[in-house]
């Protein structure tokens, strides 16, 4: 209580006297009146927001089955939170500590949490997942085996019932809210929480605590996809149905995972999570008894200020109007602008396989989404998280200079090049299926119509119930494969095998479930080649970052950083999903039909998948690497007029430089 004492006693303004009694008042707080307390809550809480928001990205896929709607449009829904976030987040520079950060974090922590229970809310409203009403059993009349002389199946058109495009269009709306929601909530968090922690904070420890937020950040995505994988092993209407109803696995085609769940457990930490910050003082005692009270830091509005007076505080008005001078000083400097254009195209690159990469896996090895999230969560994630720490430990063991930054960004992207290239032609084709139509010219020999040997079976146009033939060709359903019998298990759901199957040679068989792929054994070094070549493009995420500060100047820091992360939002984070959904939507080759619309896509050419999701990976490492190397020549051109400017105005000095260097 001394140094307090001491602090109060030689306060000599009002103002100082008020904070002094906040401090005294907020004694009886403790432990929430530490700084470290506060670093432990904020890493709790930021890793349960990016955990909530990382979660729609390991359950796309499953999202895309259960309402029928393409990659593009599962695109659009995982970058729209950028748009709240993105209208918000240049106020927050505005706000700064005029306002209480800490009940402001929590507010957007119940918006958050208010986002992630919103986004499960279209399983409670829809109803059971229906896949196939045509589904075999001993319990109904109704099958999907060939039936000449039966009714025409109309699954479709029961399903076809009133409201049913309106409830899809509902579900959708709610998802879009949702994710604009989350975008609003997460606005303070991760700002107020460092500006709060750089404020009260020793200077010793500030990088310290604020590296510690920075690798929680990492590790967010990670957990989401492990929460998803684990969440997947469940079936999407575990709620509503006992296990004895549930006959379909995992590995059904059809097989819908609660993704839905993920949604409530990770906005019950999000609500736990943000309890602390309605406790947290607006002000506490500075780390470090010993230091002197910080001088306050050169404002961004000294423009503005030198107009008003000393103690007039900024009006949102004067912010708006000083915002574009300083974006326009800014964007002007070409190195900013360079790295920016380099990490852009890193960024949309980074979003379009965060979001899309474990449906790549599903789809190309044929595995399980559960699979799929855990291989990313377990081995991507960490992979760039190595990246980023190894890029950060060369920089500093090294001390690079910005010229030498660039340079070790240009290098790690044209390793990270010849690693993925290789990726190209890892992967499995597309197993040879059979339908009565393609919706688009696929690589040849991996289609057969089926029209012919099927038209007389009264086939629904909605049915999809996956079925593998003894000639090793996958059918849509058995109906499809022109099965006339099926044989049954113990129990009455139990299919063992369909028989009497007109389209398969020599009247053959099929089985229940996908015939896969026969390439699994390239899973391994595609996983290792991947994870290698992601280590090394985030090995630029440092050195970018260190040259972003070092090209502005020191007044415009904070808020060059918010204009770079503005940037970013708009040419990558909100476009990038878009671009990979819709090249993955290119590949598709039949459409799953619902009352006579286009839902999910069903079949993709594998190949052409490939081909075009990595390239389009390539291309973009390719454009960050153009703009790495232009950043480099500015840097070595400038480091050039700057030595010969030396030069001219101490020649004496630089000829004993050169003198010295001979020997």
């Amino acid at each position: 209580m001394g140094i307090y004492r001491e602090i109060t006693m030689t306060a000599t303004s009002a103002e100082n006297k008020s904070e002094g009694l906040h401090q005294k008042s907020t004694r009886c707080c403790h432990p929430f009146n530490n700084i470290k307390v506060f670093v432990l809550c904020h890493g709790f809480l930021q890793l349960s927001q990016l955990l909530l928001s990382g979660y729609l990205r390991s359950s796309i896929s499953t999202i895309e089955k259960r309402f029928g709607i393409s990659s593009q449009t599962s695109g659009i829904l995982s970058s729209f939170n950028e748009i709240g976030n993105t209208v918000l987040i240049v106020f927050v520079s505005y706000f700064g500590s005029r306002v209480h950060r800490p009940r402001f974090i929590g507010c957007g922590a119940i918006i958050v949490c208010a986002a992630g229970f919103l986004m499960s809310l279209p399983h409670f409203i829809m109803g059971p997942y229906e896949y196939d009403k045509s589904v075999a059993s001993l319990l109904s009349n109704v099958t999907d085996i060939c039936q000449p002389n039966g009714p025409i199946k109309s699954s479709d058109n029961d399903q076809c019932v009133e409201g049913v495009q309106k409830a899809n269009k509902n579900v959708l709306f709610i998802l879009f809210l949702g994710q604009i929601l989350l975008g609003i909530g997460s606005v303070p968090i991760q700002p107020f929480g460092i500006s709060y922690i750089d404020d009260f904070a020793s200077k010793r420890n500030s990088p310290l605590y604020i590296g510690i937020l920075f690798a929680v950040t990492v590790m967010g995505p990670g957990v989401a996809f492990i929460l998803g994988s684990a969440m997947l092993r469940f079936y999407v209407d575990i709620d509503k149905l006992s296990a004895d109803e549930i006959t379909l696995t995992p590995k059904d085609p059809r097989w819908i995972g609660a993704w839905w769940l993920g949604y409530l457990v990770a906005g019950s930490v999000v609500a736990i999570a943000s309890i602390p910050y309605f406790i947290f003082p607006r002000e506490m005692p500075k780390q470090g008894p010993s230091e002197k009270p910080e001088e306050p830091k050169p404002s961004l509005m000294d423009e503005i200020k030198s107009k008003t007076e000393e103690n007039e505080k900024l009006t949102l008005s004067q912010f708006i109007k000083v915002f574009p001078k300083v974006l326009f000083r800014t964007v002007k400097n070409p190195v900013f602008i360079l790295i920016v254009l380099a990490q852009g195209n890193m960024s949309a690159m980074v979003c379009g396989l965060a979001t899309f990469m474990a449906k790549f896996l599903e789809r190309q090895f044929s595995i399980t989404a559960s699979l799929a999230n855990l291989l990313i969560g377990s081995a991507n994630i960490p992979a760039a998280m190595s990246g980023i720490v190894l890029g950060g430990i060369i920089m500093k063991r090294h001390r690079l200079t910005p010229k030498q930054s660039a340079l070790m960004c240009v290098i790690g992207l044209i390793i990270c090049i010849f690693t993925a290239i290789p990726l190209v032609f890892l992967g499995c084709s597309t197993q040879q299926f059979a339908s009565p139509r393609m919706d688009h010219q696929g690589s040849s020999g991996i289609w057969q119509n089926v029209s012919e040997c099927s038209g007389g079976c009264q086939c629904s146009s909605a049915a999809f119930n996956p079925v593998c033939g003894t000639d090793g060709v996958e059918y849509i359903s058995p109906c499809y494969a022109g099965c006339g019998a099926v044989q049954f298990g113990e129990s009455p759901t139990e299919v063992l095998n369909y028989t009497r199957c007109t389209c398969i040679p020599a009247a053959g068989s099929a089985k229940p479930g996908s015939c896969g792929t026969v390439c699994g054994q390239l899973l391994v070094p595609f996983m290792v080649l991947s994870c290698l070549a992601g280590g090394l493009a985030s090995m630029a995420q440092t050195p970018s970052f260190m040259l972003i500060l070092r090209s502005v100047k020191p007044t415009d820091k904070s808020l060059a950083i918010g204009i770079q992360f503005m940037l970013l939002r708009i040419l990558a984070w909100l476009p990038g999903p878009v671009m990979y959904g819709s090249v993955i939507d290119s590949t598709c080759i039949l459409w799953g039909q619902k009352c006579g619309k286009k839902t999910s896509c069903q079949y993709y050419d594998n190949n052409l998948l490939r081909q075009r999701f990595i390239g389009l990976q390539i291309l973009f490492e390719i454009g960050g690497l153009i703009f790495f190397t232009a950043v480099f020549f500015v840097l070595r051109r400038r480091e050039k007029v700057s030595a010969e400017k030396s030069m001219r105005e101490n020649p004496e000095t630089h000829a004993l430089t050169q003198e010295g260097a001979k020997y």
